[in-house]
């Protein structure tokens, strides 16, 4: 199983040695693809890394291209980590095998996605004004509060479609 992750422009140019063409014989599992993108705390790169289907987010800290040969096993813990501290516990081997390899690929313009990581990015700007440093961040406590926002994921204008990203990943994870 393969997890494809669309890059922006801008974390591409940072991560050029691990983005792979676009391919599409990459068989895709119940998660989906992701959307990644890159920002700055202190001068330090972050991921902001969202789930299409369920605009779950990850955030992984402190990223050097050094991290990059384990950036697999950097997203798999960072997720179950967050699944946990948003209380979704689930056995790590489950994760691991819906998750499988990752497939760093070029943007796919997704504008819904971009739209929700620029969102984010906006409530992760006002935190960072509000604890400075990112050792004073708690990232996983910061990424629960972007996933308990209510958002709206149906087509339609109906209250019942709103949710939680929390909700979302919750009601996918258990098939």
């Amino acid at each position: 199983m393969r997890t494809p992750i669309h890059t922006s422009k801008k974390l591409e140019k940072l991560i050029t040695k691990i983005v792979k063409p676009q391919s599409t014989d990459a068989q895709c599992g119940i998660l989906g693809k992701w959307n990644a993108t890159v920002f700055y705390v202190d001068r330090k790169k972050c991921w902001l890394i969202l789930n299409a289907k369920t605009q779950y987010a990850v955030i992984l800290t402190d990223i050097k291209s050094s991290d990059l040969n384990a950036i697999d096993d950097l997203f798999k813990n960072a997720f179950y980590s967050q699944l946990i501290y948003d209380g979704m516990i689930k056995d790590f081997e489950k994760i691991d095998a819906l998750i499988g390899r990752l497939d760093f690929l070029p943007t796919d313009n997704d504008k819904k996605t971009t739209g929700f990581q620029n969102y984010k990015l906006q409530d992760l700007k006002i935190w960072q004004y509000q604890f400075g440093t990112l050792e004073d961040m708690p990232m996983k406590e910061l990424s629960s509060r972007l996933n308990r926002t209510p958002i709206h994921l149906g087509t339609s204008k109906k209250m019942s479609e709103f949710t939680t990203s929390t909700e979302a990943m919750n009601i996918l994870l258990s098939f």
